[in-house]
């Protein structure tokens, strides 16, 4: 790829590049080519395991082009976790990033092909990597060389089969969310909630931070890299870099997650102060429930331009809210979306009034329907009557607004009394001392479960257990406070915002 000037034109920016969209399509559709002379045809399967970078949306897009399914993978994961993912989606390609392909113990399914893209140096020194990890290895085939040495596609599109996402696995081994291919008139109701819901328009200039290889942002980057004026992907997150690329590329529309605005806001007034963020009109959050405070003060920072996006893997796009909708409804996670139905089930699948908690179903005839690989059971036990369970607890106001209690799996009953670890945790993570924090219930053989946190301190901070009990007694009733507190480097949490909270039990109840 040859560098050019960063214009108005330009499709995507990445620090080592910068791409048009008229290359990225010739690219994309030389790719496209390639995978056909492998054999590949409409509904073959496709995996990705890159982190952001411009080799991560040709690859999409190639797919897309030859009616193929793609399947993202979380680089975040572990070997077993990899291969777990190749097995059981069973790719007849898989697309990598080299320093990925070298993720210690990993060895590929036999007779797995394999595409190498070299590691950018921007992502080397984002991640600290040595530069022979980042080389495509000896003797496997090169993403540039696959593009160079085919044409264009010249056959039409294929129907587009989309992607399959895994789900995050927070209790159990992750499901392939598969759907079936959409017609015309679904596609573009699909895609008219999508763009929607996101702000997206064809002047849109956006940031992306966040990992390629879950939905939302996936879609989100290829509607920006396609039909958009700007696209700049950063191999990570850093709060003050997230301010100065914004004011120096006019970034107009983003798609952020909440623990990215509490970063934001632990920035030093003065450095928030030091950037132009005027060019902001849209900047969607979804991925977890933002805490309320959080919220009211990115709301009095950037302006009422916050919306939030609900759903979930299965259903997609469920909900959305303004930021009018929500300081006029506060820690709502918003009202249907148009099409999409919503009800509140009771424990004997009853469906309960407005106020009264229960798990939430969803259906959404905005997207296609779907099975999970290898697991069509379990795609039959999410479901009542048509509407698939989005996992969570939560409510509905006289108006229709959403508010969400817990993962109900993840909620803890402590002597017969429910607590919801969300609101624990958006207390917590509120003191000056904590990065980050996780609260988790623990087997008790005297309460049934008992509260247990687990906290990554501030840098240079050292808060004790009575430290943060007394802060969080101002807010919290004494049953919620936590029992135990874990002191750790770091968590394990996706970019997403997804906290691994199977890991942190498992590590101390196994199995």
């Amino acid at each position: 790829m040859s560098a050019q000037p960063a214009e108005r034109l330009a499709a995507i920016i990445t620090p080592d590049t910068t791409l048009d969209q008229a290359e990225l399509q010739r690219r994309a559709s030389s790719a496209a080519t390639g995978f056909g002379a492998m054999g590949l045809a409409e509904g073959a399967t496709v995996a990705i395991l890159m982190r952001n970078d411009t080799p991560f949306i040709e690859a999409s897009i190639a797919a897309q082009k030859i009616g193929a399914f793609s399947v993202p993978i979380n680089w975040h994961s572990t070997a077993p976790e990899i291969l777990y993912v190749l097995e059981d989606c069973k790719p007849d390609l898989l697309v990598a990033q080299a320093d990925l392909l070298r993720t210690p113990g990993l060895v590929l399914p036999k007779g797995l092909r394999v595409v190498v893209s070299a590691t950018p140096n921007a992502t080397a020194a984002a991640f600290r990597l040595p530069p022979e990890a980042c080389a495509v290895p000896a003797g496997v085939l090169d993403w540039e060389a696959l593009i160079a040495a085919h044409p264009p596609r010249s056959a039409p599109d294929a129907a587009t089969r989309g992607a399959i996402i895994y789900t995050s696995g927070t209790t159990g081994r992750p499901k392939g969310v598969k759907r079936v291919p959409m017609d015309a008139a679904l596609l573009a109701r699909n895609i008219r909630c999508f763009v929607d819901t996101y702000g997206l328009a064809p002047d849109v200039r956006t940031l992306m931070v966040t990992p390629l290889y879950h939905a939302s942002p996936g879609g989100f980057a290829r509607y920006a890299a396609t039909k958009g004026e700007l696209l700049v992907l950063a191999p990570r997150f850093d709060p003050e870099e997230f301010l100065a690329l914004i004011e120096k590329h006019r970034i107009n529309t983003i798609t952020a997650v909440p623990t990215m605005f509490i970063k934001l806001l632990k920035l030093p007034p003065e450095v928030r102060a030091r950037y132009d963020l005027s060019s902001l009109r849209w900047v969607s959050h979804t991925a977890s429930a933002c805490p309320v405070d959080v919220k009211k003060a990115m709301i009095d920072w950037w302006g009422p331009i916050l919306h939030e996006v609900y759903g979930g893997t299965e259903v997609g796009i469920a909900m959305h809210c303004s930021s009018e909708e929500w300081l006029a409804h506060p820690g709502t996670v918003g009202r249907i979306v148009d099409g999409a139905e919503v009800r509140i089930l009771g424990e004997d699948d009853t469906i309960l009034p407005e106020g009264e908690t229960g798990e939430i179903y969803v259906r959404n005839p905005n997207y296609a329907d779907f099975t999970y690989i290898n697991h069509p059971d379990a795609r039959d036990e999410s479901e009542k009557d048509g509407f698939i369970s989005l996992g969570d607890v939560g409510w509905l106001d006289a108006d229709g607004f959403l508010y969400l209690g817990d993962r109900k799996r993840d909620m803890i009953i402590y002597g017969g009394s429910n607590i919801y670890p969300a609101e624990i945790e958006s207390i917590l993570v509120q003191h000056p001392g904590v990065a980050d924090c996780a609260i988790v219930g623990l087997p008790d053989p005297e309460f049934g479960e008992i509260v247990a946190a687990w906290v990554q301190a501030a840098e240079g901070a050292h808060p004790s257990e009575a430290d943060l009990t007394a802060f969080m007694a101002a807010s919290l009733a004494r049953y919620k406070l936590p029992r135990r507190f874990t002191f750790v480097d770091t968590l394990p949490r996706e970019e997403s915002g997804k906290l691994m909270k199977r890991k942190l039990r498992e590590a101390v109840v196994p199995g």
